[in-house]
């Protein structure tokens, strides 16, 4: 898809990887860049620098979702591009409050289910349409110290596939974006942390992956190429992989 002319859509757009692909959309002449977030003066901010549109949505509710899709749909331009970005990271394990764990899944998971739900049929009636949804390298790999992240991402590329299966030779472009770290609020503070072990790239860098991607209708987009060597090792042995990761472990939280 040539991102010229079009109207796109990006959740979690008021900062890190959202503000990134609101700029790079912009910046390659989409007719509508729409900054969705829950922080509306952050996304305003955002849309106000490149001559965007802000409004608010909170991608923890089905309801808020829709609403921002016929917002979008009704009344500025038909929807080209949905880029389903909005994530939070939560540590911890299964001793992880069932609060917490449902608030992730809804956000990492859901999210892009609902995005999908209230506009894939559409996109399907004016012959195809586009979605980037954000998971994360933890969604190939996993993440160390973070299984409701590891756990919800990898659900997130699972849901990508499924989409991509069952529309991908209809029209439907989908692109599932899996990067390690990206400087942003939510990577504040791990800046040494596993995830960081190939380096923390800038927002901009990683929406540069992301237009490629979609230019070319690639479905995983690896702004840190290391992780298809990953990936790999993972498929090759599956037990020797489990013993590095472990081994990283110790590295990283001081065992």
């Amino acid at each position: 898809m040539d991102i010229k002319g079009r109207c796109v859509v990006v959740t979690g757009a008021a900062q890190g990887i959202g503000k990134g692909l609101a700029q790079k959309f912009s910046d390659l002449g989409a007719a509508q860049v729409i900054c969705a977030d829950i922080d509306l003066d952050g996304a305003k901010l955002t849309a106000a620098h490149i001559g965007g549109t802000a409004i608010h949505v909170d991608v923890r509710q089905e309801d808020s979702i829709k609403a921002l899709i016929d917002t979008v749909e009704g009344s500025i331009a038909p929807i080209d591009l949905f880029c389903s970005n909005a994530g939070i990271l939560t540590m911890g394990g299964f001793e992880t409050s069932n609060d917490e764990w449902q608030k992730i899944w809804d956000i990492n998971v859901m999210s892009h289910v609902w995005a999908a739900r209230h506009l894939v049929p559409k996109m399907m009636e004016r012959g195809g349409g586009y979605m980037l949804n954000t998971a994360s390298a933890a969604g190939l790999l996993n993440q160390i110290g973070a299984a409701p992240y590891g756990v919800t991402k990898h659900a997130a590329v699972g849901f990508a596939e499924w989409l991509a299966i069952t529309y991908g030779d209809q029209g439907l472009g989908v692109s599932v974006l899996c990067p390690q770290a990206v400087r942003s609020e939510m990577t504040r503070g791990f800046e040494d942390s596993v995830a960081s072990l190939d380096g923390m790239l800038e927002p901009d860098m990683v929406a540069d992956c992301c237009v490629e991607a979609i230019k070319n209708n690639a479905f995983l987009v690896l702004p840190h190429p290391q992780v298809k060597d990953y990936m790999q090792a993972k498929a090759a042995n599956y037990g020797r992989w489990i013993t590095g990761m472990q081994k990283l472990r110790d590295r990283f939280m001081g065992r």
